[in-house]
């Protein structure tokens, strides 16, 4: 796993040139779940948003900042943290407070005007930033412009919408190409196994999804049945 770098702008650098293949987030505030991600040797980061943290009883701005600092000792990656404001002063104040919980937060920044100015101020303050709720290109652009370190196309909810998610996912990756914009492409409000499948083919830099989308990569019937043969061919052997 390549470590992650947070904050300058120069480790970032760093990082992305560094990083060749498709990551992987676990999109949970559930401590056993990302222990049992994290045991696979596969994972680099997390994602948590305030429903998340909710469905997980944890409550109070004391107990979730709490929560996140576990978090970020347990995996040795980036862990986005929401903030709940929605006006440029409170985002500020409140993005800091998270920075200041572990060096790996990321603070996690919707995309509204405030959060774009949010984001510029952050970059230009050394802090890491993954904006959310991204749902089209242009969106994704003023992301850049403004140097988040993540963007997060929700591509669930677009194909909720009868569109395909993952085109979106593949048109803000040639984009951002094109133009050398350096934020992370991260795909998020990931539904199944083909999504990951299909974001990793589009050219995604990381894919968050809740573990059972990751379980499922492991699964297919002709290995169950392979297995099963090998087996009793093992214990025909004996």
């Amino acid at each position: 796993m390549i470590p992650f770098m947070p904050h300058t702008s120069t480790n970032y650098i760093i990082l992305q040139s560094q990083t060749i293949y498709m990551k992987f987030f676990i999109d949970t505030a559930n401590l056993a779940q990302i222990q049992e991600a994290n045991d696979l040797g596969i994972l680099d980061g997390v994602t948590t948003n305030p429903s998340l943290m909710a469905k997980e009883g944890i409550r109070g701005t004391e107990a979730i900042n709490n929560h996140y600092k576990t978090i970020c000792e347990m995996v040795d990656g980036p862990v986005s943290a929401e903030v709940l404001s929605t006006t440029f002063d409170e985002i500020i104040a409140e993005g800091q407070k998270l920075a200041q919980i572990h060096e790996n937060i990321v603070v996690k920044v919707p995309m509204i005007k405030d959060g774009i100015k949010a984001i510029k101020w952050f970059t230009d303050n050394g802090i890491s930033t993954n904006c959310t709720l991204v749902f089209s290109a242009g969106q994704a652009i003023l992301a850049a412009k403004a140097g988040a370190t993540f963007v997060s196309p929700f591509i669930g909810r677009i194909d909720d919408s009868s569109w395909d998610g993952v085109q979106l996912i593949e048109q803000i990756t040639n984009i951002y190409n094109a133009q050398g914009y350096m934020t992370e492409v991260l795909a998020a409000s990931i539904r199944n196994p083909l999504h990951i499948v299909r974001c990793a083919e589009a050219g995604a830099d990381v894919c968050t999804c809740p573990l059972n989308s990751i379980l499922g990569l492991l699964k297919h019937p002709l290995t169950d049945i392979g297995l099963a043969q090998f087996l009793n061919d093992a214990k025909s052997m004996q």
